[in-house]
């Protein structure tokens, strides 16, 4: 763990020396800033492990944009912390690359907990299947590069999409229930953390289907779960 460095991103010093406190006393690394172009900087030449990113900074940009940028070149996992959890911030946080949100205040086991399980997400590689590929009607998954592909044409999915569209893979033409997904792509930690699996579905079916919507391809069993369906007759 001494050798996992993670990196700050906000502009309240009472709150970077919190952070920095209980993340060395526990031994990571720690480097910290209060500007967006500062970090999008240090991301390049430090190389941090994760980053802890603040949405709204003091800075000429904002958390959603330092995400954006750090994305065009490094895949490193990036922790939001927000004031706010509503279901469109989330979105926009997933659409530019955001792999969990922690919302303020926050308690200092909260904050180890989500450390821990986005830096094992990141480590950890989805069990391999048999095939080198899934074919879901229009969608092909290449496993081997993890490329998908509707109708030919590329989609571009961030590292938890990709492990939640993986896991629905793995179980298609099944009802996977909600605990289950989320304990198999964030952590048991997160098994009653709907709201992260709801927004998470939905940004898929955005980049996957045809007609949001209207889902075909991910269905919703209300109350139960979701099933990515690949046949015509699938066993519910």
């Amino acid at each position: 763990m001494t050798h996992t460095r993670i990196l700050v991103v906000d502009d309240e010093p009472k709150l970077v020396r919190l952070v920095h406190e209980v993340l060395t006393a526990t031994g990571y690394a720690v480097l910290s800033t209060g500007s967006g172009e500062a970090a999008i900087e240090m991301v390049a030449l430090e190389q941090p492990d994760l980053i802890l990113l603040d949405i709204v900074l003091a800075s000429a940009i904002d958390g959603y944009e330092v995400a954006r940028r750090v994305r065009e070149f490094s895949g490193v996992p990036i922790i939001m912390l927000t004031a706010k959890a509503r279901e469109s911030d989330l979105l926009r946080g997933f659409d530019v690359g955001a792999d969990d949100y922690l919302t303020k205040p926050f308690s200092s086991k909260e904050l180890l907990v989500r450390v821990r399980a986005v830096l094992k997400r990141a480590r950890h590689e989805p069990v391999a299947l048999t095939e080198a590929e899934i074919i879901c009607g229009n969608l092909r998954i290449d496993l081997a590069r993890r490329r998908v592909t509707v109708d030919d044409r590329e989609v571009h999915l961030t590292r938890t999409e990709y492990n939640l569209l993986h896991e629905l893979a793995r179980h298609r033409d099944q009802v996977l229930l909600h605990a289950q997904l989320l304990t198999a792509v964030w952590g048991s930690e997160y098994r009653d953390d709907l709201d992260y699996l709801r927004a998470y579905i939905r940004y898929l079916r955005q980049k996957l289907e045809a007609d949001p919507s209207n889902p075909k391809l991910i269905v919703t069993h209300p109350g139960v779960g979701y099933m990515l369906v690949c046949s015509e007759n699938p066993a519910a």
